[in-house]
């Protein structure tokens, strides 16, 4: 990943909704979610949410498809991954061997992704 386009992710993840949302979206996993159930899920209106998933699409963090009348929007993973790699490519002085791996790893924590929504 370039710098520029790390800049770009970080930016679009650095607003509240978009943060949700983005996190929503990974939590679905590949297959994504309508922009309604997002848009019910975290309490947005229809036009704010098209403003903030333009905003992660043009940083590359969010793929959408048309799916009938349904607009379905799912994270980029490959996008996501590259961007930990960007932060971390570094870490531990090159010893990659005492850092955690970049990767995007299924972690299930119900409790904290329940008090962070409260």
């Amino acid at each position: 990943m370039k710098k520029r386009d790390a800049v770009a992710a970080l930016a679009a993840l650095a607003q509240d909704n978009r943060l949700d949302v983005f996190r929503l979206l990974v939590e679905a996993g590949p297959e994504g979610l309508p922009a309604g159930s997002v848009a019910g899920t975290l309490k947005l209106a229809p036009n704010t949410l098209t403003f903030h998933f333009d905003r992660l699409r043009d940083a590359g963090l969010v793929t959408v498809r048309r799916d009938g009348r349904s607009m379905i929007y799912a994270a980029r993973f490959d996008t996501m991954n590259a961007l930990l790699g960007y932060l971390t490519e570094n870490c531990c002085e090159g010893r990659v061997e005492q850092c955690a791996t970049p990767e995007c790893a299924s972690v299930d924590i119900p409790s904290l992704r329940k008090k962070e929504r409260v």
